[in-house]
């Protein structure tokens, strides 16, 4: 895993946790060594709740790139003390938005939603035109704080 400086709330310096996945074109496979990576990054940093939300989140978010675009998706993500940030890119333009999914939807309709009551921010980044875009999370996973359920 690759590592970089960083500093803590009080100056002192702690590493960045990183992963970087692609994952190809209609390959739900790789959703679960995606969640598996970052649980792995998040083991001994992080609250088990807080790796739990950010497992969740990181499935819907891949899973809507491989079964919404037509090609594969890139995922990055990274730990920054207890501050997990994680992207995904796809290369499609159009930006999802959240819905509230009717009764008959299934179990469709609902990733972009999960994500805006769970992570404690998140949005959507264009790239270069026609190069797609990049949804993104972040979460605190401080052992020492109790879980909130996302932002107020």
């Amino acid at each position: 895993m690759p590592r970089e400086p960083s500093a803590d709330e009080d100056g002192g310096a702690v590493d960045t946790l990183r992963i970087t996945r692609s994952v190809r074109r209609a390959d739900l496979k790789a959703v679960g060594e995606v969640r598996r990576a970052l649980r792995e990054l998040m083991r001994h940093r992080c609250r088990t709740d807080a790796a739990e939300v950010a497992e969740l989140l990181i499935t819907e978010l891949v899973t809507n790139a491989l079964v919404h675009t037509d090609r594969g998706a890139e995922v990055h993500a990274s730990l920054a003390a207890t501050r997990l940030r994680v992207e995904v890119r796809d290369y499609a333009a159009r930006r999802p938005r959240p819905y509230v999914p009717t009764a008959d939807d299934g179990t469709h309709g609902r990733g972009l939603v999960l994500v805006q009551a769970l992570a404690d921010d998140w949005g959507v980044d264009a790239t270069a035109p026609g190069s797609g875009k990049v949804v993104w999370f972040e979460l605190d996973g401080r052992r020492d704080a109790p879980y909130d359920g996302g932002p107020a």
